[in-house]
């Protein structure tokens, strides 16, 4: 090999390096989208997704999992963690089953300010069903933020 191609052999790879190096730090502090910004794919009340989820779930999560939807329904309860965040619990209060929200952290406040009873809408992300027939089923979303209506 000529000492031009040893050269260029070596630019070539230096340059490999770095684009690869580049794309990885950009991967490595890429942020989650606020879901508060994102549009819903689908917009439901809290008993709809409850009974697509019940009658079928094989075909309610290949039309709702993994993507944004908006929930509207009644606040059942409104729970903090120890670490502080809030699940919000939406349903019918005469009925085991609910749509709990687990609240993005930029969105704790709102979730702090809400009461027991009130229609509100949520946008999350749907990550899946919970079924149980003794304490009721789940539907559960992440990265909730509280809609405004």
């Amino acid at each position: 090999m000529t000492r031009k191609t040893i050269k260029y052999s070596f630019g070539a790879v230096v340059l490999i390096i770095a684009v690869s190096a580049f794309f990885a730090y950009k991967e490595y502090n890429r942020k989650q989208k606020d879901v508060a910004e994102l549009s819903a794919a689908y917009t439901l009340s809290s008993d709809e997704i409850l009974k697509a989820f019940s009658t079928d779930e094989k075909a309610a999560n290949l039309k709702y999992l993994d993507k944004v939807i908006s929930i509207k329904g009644i606040l059942k309860s409104n729970n903090k963690d120890d670490e502080g965040t809030y699940t919000v619990v939406l349903g019918d209060s005469s009925s085991m089953s609910s749509v709990r929200c687990t609240m993005d952290s930029i969105h704790n406040g709102e979730a702090a300010l809400l009461k027991t009873g009130e229609s509100i809408s949520v946008k999350g992300v749907c990550t899946g069903f919970n079924a149980d027939e003794m304490l009721g089923s789940d539907v559960i979303l992440n990265r909730c933020s509280i809609k405004n209506n």
